[in-house]
């Protein structure tokens, strides 16, 4: 036992000075992340400590690898020993890079986040900048990939092709699928040409109304009320006729219709639409400055159709935007109910003549 441990003595102090290392660079790093965890709270409540844990896994998982292929050169010959170091070369530049990219990253989302919230507490539009932050975050991912890229030798030439600038885009176009690029030009034109921001409540199709709750690289995402999320690719969005609600003025017009009978009193159900509508608290006077000079009512009623079996009765009604006008549409649906019944104004029913036939006309008229 003596005579071994004279013999390799300084290899067996390698080794423990190896695990050692290792041992105390995991114990390092561990500390590490307990206190950048505790500047991050500080500074950023609530934030997920994603990238903080990504990096501690990757340095102790590069620490153990390091170890292990130091460990291994003492049982290698010297023909090997070569492979070794570059193999430790190489994981050491993965490693390292992996870091770099993942902390500048999450530092890029962190300052975006920081200056969305601004400009949310300063009543200016975020789209922007909720775009530009996937695009950055993106870019720094993408590029990190492509300098990984440059470890190997045999895909070398594609990362220097498309580091080089023009081979980016077709790098992108061989890779990425076309509806994939689709949703991406899509949502440069949505943030170039702004036809809805983040927190416009828009309407794509009768069941997909909602407020615009983000904009990313490949859909748009809108909070529906009822409080589901509706993700939608960009590059259908980018197609489709919507209507939003917030762009320009917020005032809104909004039609109550009633389908009353023939006999119904049209001039009372007129009346009382009118003055239900006119003494709601959200509605507003859209009326102009000569209207109100000419004696014009606030509310305006009409019969705009007269159909089979039914009167169909509009009133106009205004209020400041979308949410007061949809509020303001229920209570006077039911209000204006409450008043016809209480006034014998009778809403329509279908109505359908039957004529039945007397049997021996029948009979006659089948013989002939």
């Amino acid at each position: 036992m003596i005579v071994f441990f004279q013999t390799y003595k300084s290899e067996l102090f390698y080794g423990i000075a190896i695990i050692v290392s290792v041992i105390l660079l995991r114990f390092f790093t561990n500390l590490l992340q307990q206190w950048l965890l505790k500047q991050k709270n500080k500074k950023y409540p609530g934030e997920t400590p994603n990238a903080i844990n990504w990096v501690k896994r990757i340095l102790n998982a590069l620490w153990l690898v390091i170890g292990f292929i130091l460990l291994s050169s003492l049982f290698v010959s010297e023909e090997k020993y070569g492979v070794l170091q570059r193999n430790l070369k190489l994981i050491l530049y993965l490693g390292v890079l992996a870091v770099i990219t993942i902390v500048a990253a999450a530092s890029t989302n962190m300052w975006f986040k920081r200056s969305i919230s601004r400009k949310v507490l300063s009543a200016e539009d975020p789209t922007s900048y909720k775009f530009l932050r996937y695009v950055a975050v993106f870019g720094i991912y993408f590029t990190g990939i492509l300098f990984g890229l440059l470890a190997f030798p045999s895909l070398k030439g594609v990362a220097q092709t498309a580091l080089g600038g023009a081979g980016v885009i077709a790098l992108i176009a061989g890779v990425a699928s076309q509806e994939a690029l689709a949703n991406l030009v899509g949502g440069v034109f949505i943030i170039s040409f702004k036809p809805f921001r983040v927190g416009d409540i828009i309407k794509v199709t009768d069941t997909m109304v909602g407020t615009v709750t983000d904009i990313t690289l490949r859909h748009t995402i809108i909070r529906n009320f009822e409080n589901k999320m509706i993700v939608i690719p960009n590059s259908i969005i980018n197609k489709e006729k919507l209507i939003n609600y917030d762009l320009g003025e917020l005032k809104i017009c909004e039609r109550i219709e009633f389908q009353i009978s023939y006999e119904s009193n049209l001039d009372l159900a007129k009346k009382i639409m009118q003055e239900e509508c006119e003494k709601h608290p959200l509605i507003i006077d859209n009326r102009s400055p000569e209207d109100i000079k000419e004696g014009k009512p606030m509310v305006r009623t009409a019969l705009i159709s007269i159909n089979e079996s039914t009167l169909t009765v509009r009133a106009w009604t205004w209020a400041r935007n979308f949410s007061d006008a949809f509020n303001m549409r229920c209570d006077l649906l039911e209000a204006v109910k409450k008043r016809f019944d209480k006034e014998g104004i009778d809403l329509a029913y279908p109505h359908r003549t039957l004529i039945f036939k007397n049997k021996e006309e029948e009979i006659k008229s089948s013989k002939y």
